[in-house]
């Protein structure tokens, strides 16, 4: 389980084809305190560490399933590319956004952008199949990153990230037409599917 808080900014360094897509992924995290088979959500999707290594910086290696590929942005990975990493959620750790499993539930675009005050005021397409589950003042996960949704209007709805968000996250490079991770809120699932098997 993870927050949607990000903690550092990765690089994909190299992605090679075996029988699933592998990636190495720069991390400044220390090498040392991760353990192989730990969780790190990588623009929010949870991933396997398979392998570490220190040269010539920190480094750790997940395979990524032909599923994964095709519910997520990852087939748009390319070396140089930044992405959100967090770390899996501890016991005692502070949950500062919402709870995020890592599993993607599917991709949005970013449809426009526009600067409010420091701010800027994101506008995104969902799939259709996913935009009922996004509400007003909803918490959502964007590229890993739990964000409060300011309005929705059919499968749009925007969210404003503000500079800090900008500075310490993958967002500050992010443009119109970009493919972005996104996770529903937990809760608004299991609402949904208790009203599915309520109306059986």
């Amino acid at each position: 389980m993870f927050t949607g808080i990000v903690t550092d900014i990765g690089e994909v360094l190299q992605l090679e084809r075996r029988g699933d897509l592998r990636a190495r992924i720069a991390t400044s995290y220390p090498v040392d305190g991760i353990d192989i088979g730990a969780s790190i959500a990588c623009d929010g999707v949870c991933l396997t560490v398979v392998a570490l290594g220190r040269e010539p910086r920190g480094w750790f290696d997940v395979d990524i399933s032909a599923e994964s590929v095709a519910r997520t942005n990852i087939g748009g990975w390319a070396p140089g590319r930044r992405l959100n990493l967090e770390r899996a959620l501890r016991v005692g750790d502070e949950l500062g956004g919402h709870i995020v499993s890592g599993h993607v539930d599917g991709v949005a675009e970013i449809v426009a952008m526009k600067d409010e005050g420091d701010s800027t005021r994101f506008t995104f397409r969902a799939p259709e199949a996913l935009a009922g589950f996004i509400a007003a003042k909803g918490s959502v996960a964007l590229n890993g990153t739990s964000l409060t949704v300011n309005e929705v209007s059919g499968a749009t709805f925007g969210v404003n990230i503000i500079p800090h968000t900008k500075a310490v996250t993958n967002w500050g490079g992010a443009g119109t037409g970009d493919r972005v991770n996104l996770e529903i809120d937990t809760l608004a699932r299991y609402v949904a599917r208790l009203q599915d098997w309520a109306a059986r």
